[in-house]
């Protein structure tokens, strides 16, 4: 297989043939592999109406910074899991 010294685009990356693929690095998925898979749901977000005080929204919206919606939920999470270690 040829080295590439920058990312390929999809373009040349659609115009590598099969067989010029080298797999050497991967291994094959045996019997085992699949006998001990588990399959995982994806735990998909819900939108919600949630009433929040003002001092603690404005914690997670630091100036500047994106996602506290996402910063919110992660502390949420967390705190569940724990709870369920208990």
């Amino acid at each position: 297989m040829k080295k590439h010294k920058k990312p390929l685009t999809a373009t040349e990356i659609a115009s590598i043939r099969d067989e010029d693929i080298d797999f050497s690095d991967i291994p094959e998925l045996d019997e085992s592999f699949w006998r001990n898979a588990e399959l995982v749901e994806p735990d998909t977000t819900e939108q919600i109406t949630m009433r929040i005080k003002r001092s603690v929204l404005d914690f997670f919206k630091e100036p500047g910074q994106k996602g506290y919606q996402t910063r919110i939920n992660r502390v949420l999470e967390t705190y569940v899991q724990r709870q369920k270690n208990l």
